[in-house]
């Protein structure tokens, strides 16, 4: 049964994608916003995102929910139409630029030292963005990314990944873990997201209520003597976002590793946290953050 609802699921989205080519950027960003925006709750359950925004923004009224919830579903649309154009934001084809950079000269400090970092982001704006402007101004990167669960579409999405957004991609889970280590052997640094759920991990507090967290930007940063750099991203509108390298963490080694992963690993969840707050409608409230 999976297997069918994935054939049928992956012939739609082909379908839609190939609508988006056929129309361009700014009339598929539309097409796709719309589509999403009306059906996009069949495929998310909108009880899960009401909880969830419920949990980090407290009780809300129901129109600000409703606001947020179009704001994603806009957002989502928009960025699924711009898989399709990602070789135009690698090459900067567009007739006016697509993104701002605040904090560019911590990048260049990074570069001009040889040093290496982590880059820890979430799903927020075009996320894809972050790895690709890293890497295009001369970070050497591997980015992490998370397998779609449905297998028809997953190698069409790790191919845009691979060609146009980082050539150098690391599967999430374990073999990827050691994939992670290898890289930064070679001095690469790496970018991942660090807002979803990681089933087989400790809880950490996530809007103060325990969320499973990967811990393993902490743990890099503890292992190579690197830091850790938030990037936040915003979509300012339809085709133009900023992207700001903020501050790195605090890292201290007090000799006792697991206190020290800890500690980090909390600094991360209340910048993601922050990140939340400042656009909630450019996060992606879908993800069971809290099971």
């Amino acid at each position: 049964m999976k297997t069918i609802k994935y054939i049928f699921e992956a012939v739609f989205i082909y379908f839609i994608f190939l609508v988006i080519k056929l129309v361009g950027i700014k009339i598929g960003r539309k097409i796709s916003s719309i589509i999403i925006l009306n059906f996009g709750s069949i495929f998310r359950s909108k009880k899960i995102i009401n909880e969830n925004i419920t949990k980090a923004l407290g009780n809300i009224s129901e129109i600000e929910k409703k606001n947020i919830t179009n704001s994603m579903w806009k957002n989502y649309g928009y960025t699924f139409a711009e898989y399709l154009f990602m070789k135009k934001f690698r090459l900067d084809k567009f007739s006016k630029p697509h993104i701002s950079i605040k904090g560019k000269d911590k990048l260049d400090e990074i570069i001009q030292s040889g040093k290496q970092a982590i880059f820890v982001s979430g799903h927020f704006a075009n996320f894809e963005l972050m790895a690709m402007e890293l890497e295009k101004n001369k970070i050497n990167l591997a980015a992490i990314y998370r397998p779609l669960n449905n297998y028809f579409i997953n190698p069409f999405m790790v191919s845009i990944r691979k060609k146009y957004i980082c050539k150098n991609q690391i599967k999430k889970g374990i073999a990827g873990a050691k994939e992670v280590i290898g890289f930064m052997k070679k001095k690469h640094s790496i970018a991942l997201m660090v807002d979803q759920r990681l089933g087989e991990s400790d809880r950490y507090p996530f809007f103060n209520i325990p969320a499973h967290t990967t811990t393993l930007p902490a743990q890099l940063a503890l292992k190579f003597n690197c830091n850790i750099i938030p990037i936040y991203l915003k979509r300012v509108n339809e085709d133009f976002f900023e992207m700001e390298i903020l501050n790195p963490i605090n890292i201290k080694k007090t000799g006792v590793p697991e206190n020290d992963k800890k500690f980090i690993t909390i600094q991360i969840n209340q910048i993601i946290e922050d990140m939340v707050r400042r656009n909630p409608g450019q996060w992606i409230w879908t993800h069971g953050r809290w099971k």
